[in-house]
């Protein structure tokens, strides 16, 4: 096994899916990998594999992110452990079916794993990075941050926080060589459908981006630097001109004069 050029990546989610192509794609480019899922089973196959094709130090730890005890064992590595240079915030789950036809305690744990646990796990690592001089976080959020119209509204609900903190992280860490960038996938080929009680299959096939493409995508957005990288997204101006808009609003989110069209209709 050869030491890692880059450092260690944290990986959570990594038994299959896009957390397995991070981990073998962050290998491929100098990584060390520490692979975080619920079991022991599928990520030590990812990390077998991905250590006999890259040579690299992969070690795999097993935690539910939701169990109290095994989240803090691994913000616990993430504040300690110095050789940890990058946190792939990518476990997570997801729903598919309206508010009246879901389950309370489901939604709870939803936003539990992709609210509360992403967060103590940022919030664990980002001092350790501010002390060792730089690092990188890299968080999975959603196309349905900017469109919750288009599936289950807590779901787009945890991935808009996932957004919004990543905005607010790169603002407060700017000066302090800490890299963050959202990645908002649309529609992918992953088992995140069947998890989420849906099928990828009903959805057009033009809808629906390969899990390999995303991960590749969100590197080379990652490489040119991009704060918010959409991987399906063909104009990247697009996104410019949605920012610029949100932009635009800010200093006049908060004012202390009542904007005309209200004070006409209260006078009425």
């Amino acid at each position: 096994m050869s030491t890692s050029l880059k450092g260690i990546a944290v990986v959570t989610g990594a038994s299959s899916g896009i957390g397995a192509i991070y981990a073998d794609r962050l290998a491929r480019r100098g990584h060390g990998l520490i692979l975080v899922a619920r079991s022991q089973e599928k990520p030590a196959e990812v990390a077998k594999r991905i250590a006999g094709t890259t040579g690299r130090v992969v070690n795999v730890v097993a935690a539910d992110l939701n169990n109290k005890a095994d989240l803090n064992r691994i913000e616990t590595l993430l504040a300690t452990d110095s050789g940890i240079t990058m946190l792939v915030n990518n476990a997570g789950v997801g729903a598919v079916a309206p508010l009246l036809e879901s389950d309370t305690d489901a939604m709870e744990e939803m936003i539990a794993l992709n609210v509360t646990a992403l967060t103590r796990l940022t919030y664990a690592v980002v001092p350790a990075f501010v002390a060792r001089g730089g690092g990188t976080i890299i968080s999975i959020s959603s196309a349905v941050a900017i469109a919750p119209e288009i599936l289950n509204g807590v779901y787009g609900g945890t991935k808009a926080f996932v957004l919004a903190l990543s905005l607010s992280l790169h603002k407060e860490l700017a000066d302090k060589n800490v890299r963050i960038q959202a990645v908002l996938p649309g529609a992918t080929a992953t088992n995140f459908w069947d998890a989420a009680g849906g099928s990828v299959e009903q959805l057009p096939e033009k809808m629906v981006m390969k899990a390999d493409e995303l991960v590749d995508a969100a590197l080379a957005g990652l490489d040119q630097g991009e704060l918010v990288t959409i991987p399906s997204l063909p104009e990247a101006a697009d996104w410019h001109a949605y920012e610029a808009a949100r932009q635009k609003l800010i200093p006049s989110l908060s004012l202390n004069v009542l904007p005309a069209r209200y004070r006409i209709a209260a006078a009425a």
